[in-house]
């Protein structure tokens, strides 16, 4: 399953309480070249690079997508680690933004896409500001690509607003509509 949305949205938060509360869905941890958050973890919430650490994973084709976001920073979905729990029987969780979501549209189209969508423009503007994690510009320029990545929820097969975490979660994991195995250990 892919979830992409625009940024300050809720992915992560989503993402988080997923884990939380559904230890069987096995969720992807994303690599990026930008530098940690307040209280972000090194392989828990991101693997963190360097851009020549980054480079490698590319020219290695041990990505499965990847893409410069807010034109700055790239992220990308490591190979192996979803190859594995599929193969495995497991249900995996990509975390990724719209460019990543259409590159993986393309090499597994059998997956379901999932838009995170905000309750409304306001309260995506709200989110953003209120993290404080971005400067003036960054937070203008993010806006920007929300605006475009807002334009292409036709895209997705389904759509979830993210009114209430908890509820948004609930929908996110209702969809697989059964249990499935337990491959936190993957």
């Amino acid at each position: 399953m892919v979830l992409a949305g625009p940024t300050a949205v809720g992915k992560g938060t989503v993402v988080a309480d997923v884990r939380r509360r559904y230890p069987q869905v096995w969720v992807s941890v994303s690599v990026t070249t930008r530098p940690p958050r307040p209280g972000e973890r090194h392989g828990v919430d991101y693997l963190f690079v360097d851009d020549a650490g980054f480079d490698r994973l590319v020219a290695d084709g041990d990505l499965l997508e990847w893409a410069v976001v807010h034109g700055d920073r790239r992220y990308g979905t490591p190979r192996g680690p979803v190859a594995q729990v599929l193969a495995d029987g497991g249900r995996a969780l990509l975390e990724i933004d719209l460019q990543g979501a259409r590159q993986v549209r393309r090499s597994m189209p059998a997956a379901c896409f999932v838009f995170l969508a905000p309750p409304s423009w306001e309260e995506l503007v709200r989110r953003l500001v209120g993290r404080g994690t971005e400067s003036p510009a960054q937070r203008e320029a993010r806006l920007v690509t929300a605006r475009r990545e807002l334009a292409a929820e036709q895209e997705f097969d389904i759509s979830i607003v993210n009114s209430d975490v908890r509820q948004a979660a609930d929908d996110l994991v209702a969809l697989w509509g059964s249990p499935a195995p337990d491959v936190s250990e993957a």
